[in-house]
């Protein structure tokens, strides 16, 4: 089977670039191709990886300020040479669905969710806080782009959603279905087999619509300890507004992260994500996790035996929902048994199955 990988960029490191590594530890002579790929941003095993970017990638200060090309991502994509493979897989949250293939190439996409600024534009440039210049450059663009995306969902032979929440919005937006295969989540961590230390957690890439800004006013009022594990663009700002209580760790080490995790009371998810890794993660280690009441923790979150949630996007409303968990007891075995769920192993077998299946589809 001839395969290709094609992801939507490489210029960050996030959970979808997690999953684009299990996709590739299956694949390894698969080539990468992408629109814009920093290797500075990755860890350094991606240097040794085929990676082949588009003409993008030699566009001025585009690694810093991809944004400024918006525009270009359709035919940086459409400009990819994909002649000559059976299957491509293509691994996107923006843009990638829309490569090119040939007739005889089966073209199946892991969809972590359609454009979040194309089709919840309003929600997005809130959370962003772009001014009204900005917007007002932007707008114009929109409804191309939001054309373009829609029909070059057509491209694609068969989605795959990565979780309920997803699967919905492929239905909206592209008017097709989809099937589900949970992301890969590393289950393989140590348990915890002490009580939980007197602290909270957060670990999340400090961007806008992770909502961080929401623990961090709740545990202002709580005065309780907070621990918040990542970087990102909001660090200043969050710091900024943080009081003595809460304290930032910054980047550190999966072996360090996963000790924080067994040892913290109860892990926060305060943002509406697609799916969520490090949720999963905490409740391996078999610690309950506290979360906003949509998007893809409805799919693996049980009130009351796994975490709890909380359904208003308010500082007030997560402080009530941690006030609460003193009214609970987690089962560590029972947490991590239901996070097992979603192990690593799970995903690469379905994965590995559908590609299966498509490749038979595509030498028939």
């Amino acid at each position: 089977m001839r395969l290709a990988i094609v992801c939507s960029w490489l210029n960050q490191y996030g959970g979808a670039e997690r999953v684009l590594e299990v996709v590739h530890d299956m694949y390894p002579q698969a080539p990468i191709y992408t629109s814009i790929y920093a290797p500075a941003a990755l860890p350094q095993r991606y240097r040794s990886w085929d990676i082949r970017p588009s003409f993008m990638n030699r566009l001025p200060f585009v690694k810093r300020k991809h944004q400024l090309y918006l525009p270009l991502y359709p035919l940086g994509f459409e400009s990819l040479d994909l002649r000559g493979y059976d299957l491509v897989l293509s691994l996107t949250s923006a843009f990638a669905h829309g490569v090119i293939t040939s007739p005889e190439t089966q073209h199946i996409c892991y969809c972590l969710t359609p454009a979040r600024f194309l089709w919840n534009y309003h929600g997005y440039i809130e959370r962003e806080g772009l001014g009204r210049v900005a917007r007002w450059l932007l707008t114009p663009y929109l409804k191309s782009l939001r054309q373009w995306d829609r029909l070059a969902a057509d491209r694609v032979d068969q989605f795959i959603a990565i979780s309920r929440t997803v699967q919905q919005r492929i239905k909206k937006y592209y008017r097709r279905e989809a099937q589900i295969i949970y992301p890969p989540v590393r289950t393989d961590i140590p348990l915890a087999h002490n009580q939980p230390e007197d602290f909270f957690l957060v670990v999340s890439r400090l961007i806008p619509y992770k909502r961080i800004d929401l623990a961090v006013r709740a545990f202002n009022s709580l005065g309780l300890p907070l621990r918040i594990i990542g970087d990102g663009r909001d660090r200043k700002a969050l710091e900024a507004m943080a009081r003595p209580n809460i304290r930032f760790l910054g980047y550190l080490p999966d072996e360090q992260v996963q000790e924080q995790m067994a040892r913290c009371r109860a892990f926060l998810f305060p943002g509406e994500e697609d799916f969520g890794l490090t949720p999963l993660e905490a409740m391996a280690a078999g610690r309950p996790v506290i979360a906003y009441g949509a998007g893809g923790a409805l799919d693996y979150i049980e009130e009351g035996r796994t975490g709890l949630f909380f359904h208003q996007p308010t500082s007030e409303a997560l402080a009530e929902a941690v006030e609460k968990l003193e009214l609970y007891t987690f089962d560590p075995q029972y947490l991590r048994k239901q996070a097992q769920r979603f192990d690593v192993a799970v995903f690469r077998e379905q994965l590995a199955r559908t590609l299966g299946d498509a490749s038979h589809r595509s030498y028939g």
